[in-house]
């Protein structure tokens, strides 16, 4: 066991020697967009009696800081769209043991929740936007208006949070002439942004992986055209490899599954809308805390247990390949974004 920074001690260890202190909660896997990244078009989702309760997401949370995760970021699907969901938020917000308390959202939410978010200990967060015009908003998400997002992005701008990153998935051909606004639009507003590669989750039937792939070294080369960029090593518990502008304290970020591989420090795990732990985002390990939950609804010891056993499946990294039909048949929406 190790001793995190809260002061408790960490014991979740893999077969690998890494320290499991980061957990990603997917309360529900709906959206109110369609990214074409991110799910099909004609999506299945859950039937909501078979997801985890909002009593047991914040349970297993707490759990988790018992046990040495000091961080844990709240996703979906849209988390926000789920009912009563701020109340997670709360409970969490709470413990002792939790550091960072953060939220990955595609804000179309946020102008009416970011206030409470905010008062409920959320720290940090991250909204998805690939797009500052309208008509490839609607292309990408499918359903989405622009001015909600960006409605959000003030919302949560005048609430007061310490961090807001934008996350940017870019697709060749489709917002890769973007880049630059995309990183202006942020740091005008002192906002970070991270561009993150596409996974191969699931069947989109939208586009070619392989063909719209675009690699972080590409989309730095496009940024340091315009900007003078340092790497850092900083880090907010995550993937992202950032860099800062030598004229400004902006940083942009790379999470590069492809690129630059970032398993061998991988320190998360993901719990599903449904229950299923994961081990891995791009491998099928996994083990139902929903069962264990529900068959000790006053007894925390099994479901602590079957957490620390849990890391003993931990695979060492996952095998993502463009080139061929995905080997993980789960979207990017169930697994937790």
């Amino acid at each position: 066991m190790t001793i995190t920074e809260t002061g408790t001690c960490n014991q979740l260890t893999d077969r690998f020697g890494r320290h499991i202190n980061y957990l990603r909660i997917s309360v529900t896997d709906r959206c109110d967009l369609r990214c074409v990244y991110c799910m099909s078009e004609d999506m299945q989702f859950v039937p909501r009696a078979q997801l985890l309760t909002l009593e047991e997401v914040s349970r297993i949370g707490r759990i988790f800081t018992e046990l040495g995760v000091h961080k844990i970021r709240i996703t979906g699907g849209e988390p926000l769209t789920r009912r009563n969901v701020i109340e997670v938020f709360r409970q969490l917000g709470k413990l002792d043991g939790l550091k960072d308390l953060t939220l990955t959202t595609n804000g179309t939410q946020l102008d009416r929740f970011a206030s409470e978010l905010r008062d409920a200990g959320v720290k940090r967060i991250n909204i998805s936007l690939d797009t500052l015009q309208q008509e490839r908003f609607s292309k990408i998400t499918r359903t989405g208006r622009l001015q909600r997002t960006l409605a959000g992005i003030d919302a949560a701008l005048a609430a007061g949070f310490e961090k807001i990153k934008i996350n940017s998935v870019i697709l060749r051909n489709r917002n890769h002439d973007e880049i630059i606004e995309l990183v202006e639009f942020a740091h005008s507003r002192g906002i970070d942004i991270s561009f993150i590669e596409e996974m191969p989750l699931g069947i989109i039937g939208d586009h070619d992986r392989a063909e719209a792939y675009i690699s972080s070294d590409e989309i730095l080369d496009i940024i340091k055209q315009r900007h003078e960029l340092l790497p850092t090593t900083e880090s907010t518990g995550g993937p992202s490899r950032y860099y800062r502008r030598t004229d400004n304290s902006a940083r942009v970020g790379f999470i590069s599954p492809h690129s630059h591989n970032f398993c061998d420090d991988c320190n998360r795990v993901r719990l599903t809308a449904e229950g299923r732990l994961l081990l891995c985002l791009g491998q099928e390990h996994s083990v139902d805390l929903r069962r264990v939950v529900r068959a000790n609804p006053a007894d925390d010891a099994p479901l602590r247990q079957a957490i620390i056993d849990a890391m003993t499946i931990k695979p060492r990294g996952h095998d993502f390949d463009l080139t061929s039909q995905p080997v993980i048949l789960r979207h990017m929406n169930s697994t937790g974004g």
